[in-house]
């Protein structure tokens, strides 16, 4: 069905293509708007326009969104998962850079729910597209994913993060070296007005909390950064490391990540969950699990050493 909508003074000046991708739900990407655009599908006061124009005070758009587009029921598939622990109640894994945790539109197999599908029972959740996930990593970030096994354990571990009670944390490759060798950074963290894939730090954000320490430093190239993530939120280490002016290494949204892999062949963000604490769902008992240093990690490490080295 055709929707209207009269903007209003406050976004009055901004492009039709960034403005109803502001406005339109997640799944609609701002190319496919922009193809409706040029399509007439999206008019302003009844004639067509191009996506870089520009919205007064009073236009009028009429539009039209899709439904959300159903992904299929995932199913199971052989996937060599590196499984790190396991009993009746939990799998943990250490989770491979480029593997999805759960599928999406455009990619749903070969996913980390895929590979667990064969080890448990999707009807044990009410959730089935994501049964037993109970957090998750970016694509291109490696290291500890705990997924349980359960209804229940997954209710018990989920009201653990909500409530903070686990300790996760990350090693990271940034570019350059911090200001502060160790600090806590309390910056609010939301979606990027000007961009739909982003996060950024915001005013009206969500409170997040990154404390870090830098553990090594590559002359005036990169630093090695331990980080405890005390809040969970999207793309939260790679938003605040961005806002100080330390993109992590390969990434490929928030840094530079031509120049990473020009320079030092990276390929992905240099990320690695590697340690996460919890309480064991029924015996309550602390766990600790750590995954080991992925080698696109450590080869990066050497080859900043190298190069370092080399300039000394």
């Amino acid at each position: 069905m055709k929707q209207n909508i009269t903007v209003n003074s406050e976004h009055s000046g901004k492009r039709i293509d960034i403005y109803m991708s502001e406005i339109s739900p997640e799944f609609i990407s701002r190319s496919s708007i922009q193809k409706d655009i040029r399509n007439g599908e999206i008019t302003v006061n009844g004639k067509n326009v191009k996506p870089s124009y520009k919205i007064e005070k009073d236009d009028k758009i009429e539009f039209e969104f899709p439904d959300k587009p159903v992904i299929p029921e995932p199913q199971a598939e052989d996937i060599n998962l590196d499984i790190i622990y396991q009993d009746s109640e939990i799998i943990v894994i250490n989770k491979e850079p480029g593997v999805l945790v759960h599928p999406t539109q455009k990619d749903f197999s070969g996913t980390v729910v895929n590979g667990i599908l064969s080890i448990i029972e999707k009807d044990e959740f009410d959730d089935v597209s994501r049964p037993g996930i109970v957090h998750r990593l970016d694509k291109n970030t490696s290291g500890v994913l705990i997924i349980a096994k359960n209804s229940s354990s997954l209710e018990n571990l989920y009201n653990q993060f909500k409530n903070r009670v686990t300790q996760k944390c990350y090693i990271a490759l940034v570019k350059g070296i911090p200001k502060k060798s160790r600090d806590i950074i309390t910056l609010p963290i939301g979606r990027d007005p000007y961009s739909r894939i982003k996060m950024a730090v915001t005013d009206d954000g969500k409170e997040s909390v990154t404390e870090y320490r830098v553990i090594k430093t590559f002359g005036d190239k990169a630093s090695l950064v331990w980080i405890v993530l005390h809040t969970g939120r999207t793309h939260q280490i790679r938003v605040h490391f961005e806002h100080l002016g330390n993109p992590l290494l390969g990434d490929d949204v928030y840094g530079n990540y031509k120049e990473d892999f020009r320079l030092y062949g990276i390929k992905r963000q240099m990320l690695h969950a590697l340690r996460l604490s919890v309480m064991h769902p029924v015996t309550q008992q602390k766990m600790t699990f750590t995954a080991k240093i992925p080698n696109d990690i450590k080869t990066a490490i050497k080859k900043l050493e190298g190069i370092t080295a080399k300039e000394k």
